[in-house]
């Protein structure tokens, strides 16, 4: 018994020392824009859906009253990181290497 519970332990230090071990890439990136995941499909106020977590299974939701707002609600628009913006803006694209242009 005590060695079980010793693996136990040892299985969870490992699972939060090694960051993203074991964590769905869709998690891991909601977790980056400092997002939680959610149940239901719609989230609970002030917070906003931006994605899925659990291989798709929950929904990521954002503070809204936070810096983390998305590209979209800033009046701006994603796009990947080959393309040169005339002007960049604060906003969050759903990946996670794309910028959020005002124009491009």
């Amino acid at each position: 018994m005590k060695l079980s519970c010793c693996l136990m332990a040892l299985l969870l230090f490992l699972l939060q020392a090694v960051p993203g071990l074991g964590l769905p890439k869709d998690t891991l990136r909601c977790v980056g824009y400092h997002g939680f995941c959610y149940r239901s499909k719609s989230c609970p106020e002030p917070f906003a859906a931006f994605g899925t977590c659990s291989w798709r299974q929950k929904t990521c939701c954002v503070d809204t009253t936070s810096d983390f707002h998305t590209c979209q609600d800033e009046g701006g628009h994603c796009v990947p990181p080959e393309i040169n913006c005339l002007q960049e803006q604060e906003g969050l694209c759903p990946h996670r290497e794309w910028k959020c242009c005002t124009e491009v």
